[in-house]
């Protein structure tokens, strides 16, 4: 079992940046692949970014590339993910997962463990 608490969320100006973190306990954080993903009202859950179990490998989506940075603290069992330039589309509830493997994935189902979401608004 790994159980993820995610923090940081909160309402920002567009153009403004927030840092969320996700804190991991039980199994191993090492032994997994992470990944950030968002979902807004109305609409299915998306990628936002993932990272390798060592950070040698970082994908994020199309929409973020440029703006946001994820990162990993195996030493503290923590994932980030530095949010800068923020825009009102990118207003959703966030959320972090681990998969028990190397990559990871784009896709959700692939993730064994979820966090239970931090908000994120983004005004105009």
């Amino acid at each position: 079992q790994v159980q993820l608490v995610e923090s940081g969320g909160g309402l920002v100006q567009a153009g403004g940046s927030l840092r969320l973190s996700c804190a991991a306990s039980g199994r191993t954080f090492s032994n997994n692949a992470m990944g950030w993903f968002r979902q807004a009202p109305g609409k299915e859950r998306e990628f936002v970014a993932r990272i390798s179990r060592s950070a040698s490998t970082l994908v994020y989506a199309p929409s973020v590339k440029g703006r946001f940075t994820i990162s990993r603290d195996n030493a503290k069992n923590t994932m980030f993910l530095q949010m800068n330039s923020l825009k009102p589309e990118d207003t959703a509830v966030y959320y972090c997962a681990a998969a028990p493997d190397y990559f990871g994935s784009s896709n959700w189902s692939q993730y064994n463990y979820w966090g239970q979401g931090t908000q994120v608004t983004v005004s105009s």
